[in-house]
């Protein structure tokens, strides 16, 4: 039974460092988000160890956008645009590249549309007043 419990966890933490270097290569690639990866890594550590848990939520650039992101359901008003901007360049790079086929650029606008629709729908702004 405890043989179980640290293959999960040793499983949640190779999820973790997995989407810890997709955010990496979302800071570095334009098309490719960043912020929900680390999210998504802080769950995983969560449920895996609490010391590198620890690590990303103090992390001085991203350690505010999870923890906003996991009280309150916020989204930045730049890291929206951010966002939506990587949305739209994607968008506009399958545009480019399936030329001069509609259907692959509308089958794609449907998903990143909704997928940003539901980026700007968020609250920008914590509930919380900073004092």
């Amino acid at each position: 039974m405890a043989e179980g419990r640290v293959w999960r966890r040793l499983l949640w933490a190779a999820a973790g460092w997995a989407c810890v270097g997709l955010a990496i290569i979302g800071a570095l690639l334009p098309l490719m988000p960043t912020t929900i990866f680390l999210i998504l890594a802080a769950g995983c550590f969560s449920r895996s160890s609490p010391r590198l848990e620890r690590w990303l939520l103090a992390h001085r650039r991203f350690g505010p956008l999870i923890l906003g992101w996991r009280r309150e359901r916020v989204i930045p008003p730049r890291a929206k645009a951010m966002a939506c901007g990587g949305m739209a360049a994607g968008l506009g790079l399958i545009a480019w590249r399936t030329w001069p086929l509609l259907w692959p650029s509308l089958a794609a606008a449907i998903p990143i549309g909704l997928c940003a629709l539901y980026v700007l729908r968020q609250r920008s702004h914590s509930s919380q007043v900073e004092e």
